[in-house]
């Protein structure tokens, strides 16, 4: 089993999960998160002041799957997130060693 995490700009959070559920996954943990990359932030004005803001809003995807889910599951985000441009996101890819799904006790692969 495979854990993919990816880190997407927030607007395109609705066609990575509407490009997810056609391919069949239907568990996805979603988290607001804050970062930067080769993005850097950028300089707003506040009240005749500038602010220097480098930590942009995105956000975190969790998605567990079986090992031959991995490539298509990777494929969907990068088609469904991509713009084009800096600030796109990251998608990295771990192993699992167990899953266990609390309510049934089940474990390993029956669990995901």
């Amino acid at each position: 089993m495979k854990k993919i995490e990816a880190i997407i700009r927030p607007q395109m959070v609705e066609e990575v999960k509407g490009a997810l559920a056609e391919i069949g996954i239907a568990g996805i943990t979603v988290t607001e998160v804050r970062g930067f990359g080769k993005q850097k932030g950028f300089v707003d004005h506040f009240r005749g002041n500038e602010i220097y803001i480098n930590l942009l809003p995105k956000i975190q995807l969790v998605i567990v799957v079986k090992d031959d889910q991995v490539r298509s599951v990777v494929e969907t985000i990068m088609d469904a997130a991509r713009t084009g441009e800096i600030g796109d996101g990251k998608i990295f890819v771990t192993s699992v060693e167990e899953v266990y799904r609390i309510r049934t006790g089940e474990a390993g692969e029956q669990a995901v």
